[in-house]
């Protein structure tokens, strides 16, 4: 504040004093020397600074002539200026009697204390500190001088981070939220290094499921690295929503049918009818494990087995064969196998487990579960028999290489399956209702069941949910008429269940109510494959239609078409695999081993790879059906080729299209 200002501030309120001193029950106040005066000595006063150089300046208390002492006549002139003196002078006093007792309960009980005194004093008191006006305007303005005074010096608040522990404020601080923290880095410098701490900003990475792998010391500003992930999701998520990135088709060979798909993180193998077995890695597409070499018993037989199931985690790669031959990889190395065994009979289900090298294999009734130690030698843990064929089985997760436990269907029936028990665990059976689907999480296991009969009058097919803890239902949800066909309790959201039905419609079940949150009518000829987010659900069905929902709304929004039925689809934070799997793998009616590509399109399936992490500007990475901008020579899906600007060629007309073969992008337009 300017000197000039300043004064002028100052002398406003001392003629505002003057003006009402006339109408104010003063009191008297010692005489004291006050600092900040012209001609006396400068005295600097902060907060929770000792007042013990203010106190020489102070005479001792005084016996009034009436017998009051100066503690009285204060307490009684605090009581007095409250209910009389202007509002600015009220503000003044209170601060400055805050100087000596900045906590609340020091504050509380002083005012206490006054109010008790002047309670006690005596009507002749009260008349004897009428008789001192002079003191009284004296004592205003010397309140107005510190005041001022005080407001020029005081550059820094102090709150409970002086006062206690720098780790039990960051205790304090850590269960606010980002919008909290932001708000109390204003306050003082103090709350700001407190609301900026790197150790904070680390543990909401975190929470909120960023870098769960790193360490703090992995970053110098943890701030910025959470502002930098939320700006990423963000992204994303309107890319998901709007369908901008940019789309690959993963194909390896023109001439074979694709058997099976499986894909985890950025992992995706494939299975052919030439026997031949491929792994993807689409975060570094020249890695040397891509080409997977089958063992050599596959390898001499003529002509090769197909390949029936595939299974991949982020540490190995399994397949199995025709003849019940398994092989599993290393994703790290590729190249030969590292696991090779045969049972007896053609392969039924295999499954891998999503986080640990456990295999699981069933051919009819015999069931065979493998494992990989430490140092990486497999090992055979057990091997069983059940009554009737196995269908369907899966591994649990999070159970790991030293506990694994195995959830199999066989008909009505559904067991539990650990090494360390004699026999299988029978979970469920009800005579009459085979079960269709099944899944497992690290608590549950889920699996719908087929009504028919009378039990059709009793709310149609249901899916029942089990307890791996204690083997009890947890949930019985469903009314369907038509069976249910895939079910995803592994990666849904928490407490809920998403599945779909031949009845054409993909369902939502909140496991805690036992209610439907979703039903949307999406495939016309059944769901083949579900999976669901916090925010979107993808499902594929029988008619090769891929379909993107938004939960909350329940509206489309936005679905990509091929031939063959979808057999897969898997999505991540900003990745979409979805793979079209032939029913016929041998079709007739085209030589599959001629150069017709139109023949391989029709017949060889497809697998595609969504990023939605690309730049949203960049009008290469947008996916509508047509995106021609009239500069290139072809579109984009519907093979057509522009003649633009038409003027440019003599004789071109602005109707003339040019049809040309683009091989690499046909298959979308199947």
């Amino acid at each position: 504040m300017a000197e000039d200002e300043l004064a002028a501030f100052r002398e406003c309120w001392k003629q505002e004093l003057k003006s009402n001193k006339e109408e104010q029950r003063l009191v008297c106040v010692p005489p004291q020397e006050v600092p900040g005066q012209s001609g006396e000595k400068h005295l600097k006063n902060r907060y929770f600074e000792d007042l013990e150089n203010v106190d020489k300046t102070r005479s001792p208390p005084k016996t009034a002539e009436d017998g009051c002492t100066e503690d009285e006549e204060r307490a009684v002139a605090g009581k007095a200026d409250s209910e009389e003196q202007p509002q600015y002078v009220s503000i003044a006093h209170s601060l400055l009697d805050g100087r000596t007792s900045p906590l609340l309960d020091r504050i509380q009980e002083e005012r206490t204390r006054r109010k008790r005194q002047y309670d006690n004093m005596t009507n002749e008191c009260r008349a004897s500190l009428q008789q001192q006006p002079k003191k009284k305007a004296k004592k205003k303005e010397e309140l107005l001088d510190q005041l001022i005074q005080d407001l020029n010096e005081v550059n820094d608040i102090p709150f409970f981070d002086i006062e206690l522990p720098y780790e039990l404020a960051l205790k304090i601080f850590q269960y606010l939220s980002c919008a909290e923290l932001g708000r109390c880095a204003q306050v003082s410098r103090a709350w700001r290094v407190l609301a900026e701490d790197g150790v904070l900003w680390f543990r909401m990475c975190m929470r909120e499921g960023y870098h769960q792998d790193a360490s703090v010391s992995d970053s110098p500003c943890w701030k910025s690295t959470l502002r930098d992930c939320r700006n990423s999701a963000k992204t994303v998520r309107s890319n998901w929503k709007n369908r901008v990135g940019s789309i690959s088709q993963l194909q390896f060979e023109l001439g074979k049918v694709l058997c099976d798909v499986s894909s985890c993180d950025n992992f995706v193998l494939a299975g052919y009818t030439s026997g031949d077995v491929r792994l993807w890695d689409t975060l570094h597409w020249d890695s040397t494990a891509s080409y997977l070499k089958i063992n050599s018993l596959s390898a001499n037989s003529e002509p090769r087995p197909y390949v029936s199931h595939v299974q991949v985690n982020s540490t190995v790669a399994a397949a199995a064969y025709e003849d019940g031959c398994v092989d599993v990889w290393s994703t790290e190395t590729g190249g030969e196998t590292i696991h090779h065994y045969q049972i007896p009979g053609r392969i039924q289900a295999l499954a891998l487990s999503p986080d640990s090298p456990v295999l699981c294999s069933a051919s009819g009734p015999n069931i065979r579960l493998d494992c990989a130690d430490d140092r990486g030698y497999w090992r055979t843990l057990c091997q069983t028999q059940l009554p009737k064929t196995v269908e369907s089985l899966v591994l649990v997760p999070g159970r790991g290489p030293q506990s694994p436990l195995v959830a199999l269907t066989a008909e009505e029936a559904v067991y539990i399956l650990d090494p360390q028990e004699e026999e299988p665990r029978m979970l469920h059976a009800v005579y009459g209702h085979p079960v269709t689907c099944l899944d497992a999480s690290d608590s549950d296991v889920a699996f719908g069941v087929k009504r028919t009969g009378w039990a059709m009058h009793d709310g149609g097919n249901k899916i029942h949910i089990y307890s791996l803890e204690t083997g009890k239902p947890v949930a019985c949800v469903g009314n369907s008429l038509g069976d249910f066909t895939c079910i995803n309790l592994r990666e849904s959201p928490p407490h809920l269940l998403v599945c779909g039905n031949k009845d054409r419609r993909v369902r939502v079940f909140d496991l805690r109510a036992g209610s439907s949150v979703a039903s949307l009518y999406a495939h016309h000829l059944g769901v083949t494959s579900i999976q669901a987010d916090d925010w979107k659900i993808v499902s594929g069905g029988g008619e090769g239609l891929v379909c993107v929902w938004e939960m909350r709304m329940g509206a489309k929004l936005w679905e990509i078409h091929n031939r063959h039925p979808v057999r897969h689809v898997r999505f991540n934070t900003s990745t979409l695999v979805t793979a079209n799997i032939p029913d016929d793998k041998s079709p007739r009616g085209a030589c599959i081993t001629d150069d017709d590509l139109t023949a391989h399109r029709r017949h060889r399936g497809v697998i595609c790879n969504y990023d939605f992490s690309e730049d949203a500007l960049s009008q290469d990475h947008i996916l509508p059906i047509c995106r021609s901008d009239y500069v290139e020579s072809s579109g984009y899906n519907y093979n057509i080729g522009l003649v633009v600007p038409y003027d440019r060629l003599s004789g071109s007309h602005p109707s003339h299209i040019d049809v040309q073969s683009k091989p690499e992008l046909d298959s979308v337009s199947d």
